[in-house]
């Protein structure tokens, strides 16, 4: 085992230290005349026993995934039985119904024990999916909380020998993420379609690590994927972290398991752009097509950075003001936001005092093409972002509550008070946006990356948001 290995490798690196050396040691002599050298090393040099002990989860954790995308690719060969089967019916029903003189009371007898079995069927898999859905999140936070106690030791204790035992939950994640993947491509045919009455629950967080620089200190950022990737890129991810809410660099990684070991393919600075200072500000930011939008500076304007051809330009936002940013963050002034119809950017107005202003951006010209005007103060919101043109705002509950509670519906112009719940992890956070292409909100929450999985109201669903009336 390879938390065994590493046992060896530091009693040797101790025994080179010598007299400096926190070990404890003996020296004895067995009957055979043998030299017996016996070392401890406590729990307070180096944890070694959690090194074992999520090792061994790590195998139980690979033995459950193996069984889930055994699972998953038994659900494939069944569905296409299925496909099969309905299809028949429904042509059998058909010609039943084109010419019923030819057809008896047996085969319509026949035709009904065959609905009922499909029907059968189709439950029996209903309740395989849920098991396996819930197993899956239940992996994903065994492994959320063993790349925290990593990240950990690897801050506290020599990083290159924890380095390795990380690489072992890596793997896991994205065996964890290719099950999901095939899961959702089989059951969640609707990722990109509206399809739904709006959001119905968020999951429990799922916190991946601290940010690529390891550093708590570093609060201000975001991290998420392209909105609308550019083929090849569908996998890729972004992160910028900052001390402060100057927005300078942003770095571009393959995939998530090259995010979590920091190896990024791409830095771009914004700070001389053409010998121009693009820097912006704020916690407001996304990718789209390979373009970063976010808050420009100087003068105070919506900016883009082409991170394809590494160029810039910025928009100036009619009525726009800095004098209104979101609860937990200044500077967010302008938060940018993308789904399935589009991009859009929020922003508050002297003439509105303070309310919360929606704007659609026409991505051709990088420039608002509508705009609507919500009730809602913008100070007492802690975030926004948009769901299939559907305004979604936050508010903080308590230290670890956060809740969605107001809509605006920008098809209907119908604004909502509704309850949604979820776990903030810690108590503030600075950014918050949703992703179409994979239906999670991305949160970066004092340095840590954390997601959610998104879960809509489709006929039949349960646990529908309480919708509040007479506030």
């Amino acid at each position: 085992m390879i938390a065994t290995l590493l046992y060896f490798v530091i009693l040797r690196s101790a025994a080179v230290r010598g007299a400096l050396s926190p070990w404890t040691e003996s020296n004895a002599t067995d009957s055979s005349g043998e030299c017996i050298c016996e070392a401890f090393l406590s729990n307070s040099t180096f944890p070694i026993g959690e090194l074992i002990s999520l090792e061994n989860t790590a195998v139980e954790i690979n033995r459950k995934l193996e069984m889930e995308i055994s699972k998953v690719e038994m659900y494939e060969s069944k569905l296409q039985v299925y496909t099969a089967k309905i299809m028949n019916l429904t042509v059998l029903i058909e010609l039943m119904e084109g010419d019923p003189d030819s057809y008896n009371e047996f085969h319509m007898e026949e035709v009904k024990i065959k609905i009922k079995q499909v029907e059968a069927l189709i439950v029996e898999l209903q309740l395989s999916i849920q098991t396996t859905s819930s197993v899956l999140v239940s992996i994903r936070q065994q492994v959320s909380v063993m790349i925290e106690v990593l990240t950990r030791l690897e801050v506290t204790y020599d990083k290159n020998i924890v380095l390795v035992t990380r690489r072992e939950y890596i793997i896991l994640q994205q065996k964890l993420q290719e099950c999901e993947r095939r899961h959702n491509e089989i059951f969640n045919p609707n990722i990109g379609i509206c399809n739904h009455g709006g959001i119905r629950k968020i999951s429990q967080p799922f916190i991946s690590q601290l940010n690529a620089d390891l550093n708590a200190g570093y609060k201000y950022g975001g991290w998420g994927k392209d909105s609308k990737p550019l083929p090849g890129s569908e996998n890729m991810n972004w992160y910028s972290g900052f001390s402060d809410t100057l927005v300078s660099r942003i770095t571009l990684y393959d995939d998530y398991y090259k995010l979590i070991m920091r190896q990024g393919f791409s830095t771009h600075e914004l700070y001389l752009v053409y010998k121009y200072d693009w820097r912006g500000t704020g916690n407001n930011y996304i990718v789209r097509a390979n373009t970063l939008y976010y808050q420009f500076r100087s003068p105070f304007s919506m900016a883009k950075y082409n991170m394809t051809s590494k160029t810039a330009e910025y928009k100036v936002v009619p009525e726009a003001t800095t004098r209104f940013s979101y609860h937990y963050s200044p500077n967010q002034n302008l938060d940018f936001a993308a789904d399935e119809t589009g991009m859009w950017v929020t922003y508050a107005t002297e003439e509105s005092n303070g309310k919360l202003v929606l704007g659609k951006i026409d991505e051709e010209s990088f420039a608002l093409e509508e705009v609507w005007q919500t009730n809602i103060f913008k100070p007492s919101v802690g975030n926004t972002f948009m769901v299939c043109g559907v305004l979604y705002a936050t508010r903080s509950v308590d230290s670890k509550t956060e809740e969605i509670f107001y809509t605006y519906n920008t098809r209907t112009k119908e604004e909502s008070h509704v309850s949604i719940p979820f776990e903030k992890f810690q108590d503030s956070y600075v950014y918050l946006d949703y992703n179409p292409t994979d239906q999670k909100l991305y949160m970066y929450n004092n340095g840590y990356y954390v997601n959610y999985h998104v879960w809509f109201n489709h006929e039949g669903s349960r646990d529908k948001p309480q919708l509040l009336t007479g506030k």
